[in-house]
């Protein structure tokens, strides 16, 4: 995946070719305040998109490759606009970033070529949904534009051939349908959206752990399945009432169930506790739920869980969490204005806002 590094890649030029016109599309990236491992799950979360993000600048021309270079990546890509949608395919591509982008060309299928730029303020393999946003700017910089559903399906399809990962839809929706000031309370048995403003008072901040990771080298995919082994015996996770993980003979997939379930529950609430402006209950079930994706999802490491309780110790913090699938990667705190000093922290850390989704413009 790519990653800002602070340098540009330059522009490309169409003046002396006469290629069509240069495009500029761009896509957030997201940070989950609460909800991992739902979306899967036919439950709840509530993530929203951020001011940090990756843009596409793509110039389509006669040819039939997609070539594009990157700010934060050494190789280039060189996808042939007929490359098969097949995962056999697609998940050997070299470099790793440009399986990605084969997996959208295969998708959308442009009946030319074109070249371009990316340029990335997002980290990487933190779990802000670096893969997301470079999926949704190709698909737009190669002319597909489609309502947020309907995009974000696209692009988790993609996803999931590229990676062999059987990754959710949260990612790919958010950054699709983003809104200015406003979380999303998403339920995923219809995909309807809720928009859930952040409180005047509120700040959102973002820590890297410090540890990068990859979904198809963690156990993701072992936890679904998991998941859908409870689901195979009791119904949709995300549906379910609090009791009903008990008819679950095996304890660790209790476990499993317990976690969607309280988690459905702890979305809920806490999406009403910030539409009224209550930080101290949003951050106190934010801290609960990086409890329950600890102890019985596993999915958080020693170190996440260091940093999560050092936010938590914070004054003026409310509640902190690990964000997105887990296994590495960034937490998310909830705090008032100015209450973590960047500066004091060991790794990488952002204050970000809510931000509107992708869009595209012609230069």
């Amino acid at each position: 995946m790519t990653g800002g590094n602070g340098h540009s890649a330059p522009v490309p030029d169409n003046h002396d070719r006469g290629d069509g016109p240069t495009v500029r599309a761009y896509s957030p990236g997201r940070v989950n305040l609460i909800g991992d491992h739902t979306d899967y799950n036919d439950g709840l979360a509530l993530p929203m998109a951020i001011d940090l993000g990756t843009t596409v600048t793509y110039v389509p021309d006669a040819g039939h490759r997609v070539l594009l270079r990157s700010s934060g990546e050494p190789e280039p890509t060189d996808i042939d606009v007929h490359i098969p949608f097949d995962p056999q395919v697609l998940s050997k591509i070299e470099p790793r970033w440009a399986r990605y982008v084969a997996a959208m060309v295969a998708s959308v299928r442009p009946w030319k070529g074109g070249r371009g730029v990316v340029e990335s303020t997002l980290p990487v393999g933190s779990g802000l949904s670096s893969s997301a946003a470079l999926e949704v700017a190709v698909a737009l910089a190669l002319g597909f534009e489609a309502e947020p559903v309907t995009m974000a399906k696209l692009c988790q399809r993609a996803e999931q051939v590229a990676t062999t990962v059987p990754t959710g839809l949260m990612d790919q929706l958010t950054v699709a349908a983003g809104v200015e000031g406003s979380a999303l309370l998403i339920d995923f048995t219809d995909l309807s959206l809720r928009m859930v403003p952040i409180p005047a008072g509120a700040e959102i901040v973002v820590v890297h752990s410090g540890e990068h990771r990859s979904l198809d080298r963690t156990p993701y995919a072992a936890r679904r399945a998991e998941c859908e082994a409870a689901a195979y015996r009791l119904g949709p996770l995300g549906r379910l009432g609090a009791d009903a993980m008990l008819g679950l003979p095996d304890p660790l997939l209790r476990r499993r169930a317990r976690h969607v379930v309280t988690e459905c529950d702890r979305v809920r609430w806490c999406a009403a506790a910030l539409g009224s402006g209550d930080l101290l209950d949003a951050g106190r079930l934010m801290s609960a739920s990086h409890a329950s994706l600890s102890e019985d999802f596993d999915s958080s490491t020693p170190g996440v869980d260091a940093l999560v309780h050092h936010l938590q110790a914070i004054p003026g913090v409310f509640g902190a969490r690990m964000t997105g699938a887990g296994f590495g990667g960034c937490v998310v705190a909830l705090a008032e204005p100015g209450a973590v000093d960047l500066a004091k922290l060991k790794t990488p850390a952002w204050r970000v806002h809510a931000s509107a989704g992708a869009r595209v413009e012609t230069l």
